[in-house]
């Protein structure tokens, strides 16, 4: 973002993960932001918003010269991180996962300002898998089929591998994966 006042060239730099950014579930995530500008500032206003998909950005707080205005709803969840314009979240629910929104204002000979997002996915951890057999007293050697089944109660992004001293299973005459 350039911006010309009065013959003066000042541009404010605002740096952000260029990725999307993985926290879990009810643990902390801080999303680190970076700002810079050459230009005399007399204020810096920093503002965070949050955005799911399909709804309006939600305020989430905001600062003046480091004076934090927080959302009263939020207040207890959200956190600047100065000197810069880092956000942490503390603890992190299914629910925050969308874009976060982050602007900043410089005034000083004019107003310089530059905003960028942001996205966050949160990961549940993989529960320990329960394992069953149908029919549940087993197979007799060389006689009919025996079906295990797995399964996790919570997790997010679960992939099922099967092994057998070690190696993993592929499918073929003795073994069909469903």
């Amino acid at each position: 973002f350039f911006h010309f006042y009065a013959g003066i060239c000042s541009a404010l730099k605002l740096t952000v993960p260029s990725h999307t950014i993985h926290g879990i579930e009810g643990q902390p995530l801080h999303l680190s932001v970076d700002y810079n500008f050459n230009a005399t500032a007399s204020e810096i206003q920093i503002i965070w918003l949050f955005e799911r998909s399909q709804s309006n950005p939600k305020y989430l707080l905001g600062s003046v010269n480091q004076r934090v205005v927080p959302d009263l709803e939020y207040q207890h969840k959200f956190t600047l991180m100065p000197p810069n314009a880092s956000l942490r979240i503390n603890p992190l629910h299914l629910s925050d996962e969308g874009n976060y929104i982050v602007k900043v204002n410089v005034r000083g000979n004019g107003t310089i300002a530059a905003s960028q997002k942001i996205q966050v996915a949160v990961d549940v951890p993989v529960t320990k898998p329960t394992v069953w057999t149908e029919p549940s007293s087993g197979v007799v050697e060389y006689v009919g089929n025996i079906t295990l089944k797995c399964t996790v109660d919570r997790g997010t992004r679960v992939a099922y591998q099967w092994m057998k001293n070690g190696k993993r299973l592929h499918a073929g005459p003795n073994y069909t994966f469903s």
